[in-house]
């Protein structure tokens, strides 16, 4: 299964992975030289956020599963679940562990939070725009 599109040519999906890589790798270097610190409370707010999206996207699910559109949602859907799953483990690992502000695992967990967290928020836009069936040429 292919999470860059169809015919050979990166969609939306794939830029969305890219660009959560990217602002995890910046979040974790954030963490690491302690310009950024990450409180309890909005770890609890990624893990609501998370639970709701999942819920959301079971709701979703039940409903435009007969609009035909299921050849693109699949590899999409796959990838927002990927990103809700991750979100929730380590919002949960970081609730779990306290770890030190300049600590490497820390910060790799942190940098994975937040890349997890903004894949959610890239696929939603790449589902929405699979299920308006906007292409990249319009």
């Amino acid at each position: 299964m292919s999470i860059f599109g169809c015919n050979n040519r990166s969609d939306c999906t794939g830029i969305a992975i890219v660009a959560s890589i990217i602002i995890g790798i910046i979040a974790a270097f954030l963490r690491i030289t302690g310009v950024i610190t990450i409180a309890p409370v909005f770890l609890w707010v990624v893990f609501g956020i998370a639970v709701v999206y999942l819920a959301i996207t079971l709701i979703a699910a039940s409903i435009v599963q007969n609009s035909g559109v299921r050849g693109c949602i699949c590899p999409i859907l796959a990838v927002l679940l990927t990103g809700i799953l991750g979100a929730v483990l380590t919002s949960l690992v970081l609730l779990a562990i306290s770890f030190a502000t300049t600590s490497i695992i820390g910060a790799i967990i942190v940098g994975a939070l937040l890349a997890f967290f903004s894949l959610i928020l890239t696929t939603t836009a790449c589902l929405v725009k699979c299920i308006l069936r906007c292409s990249d040429a319009d």
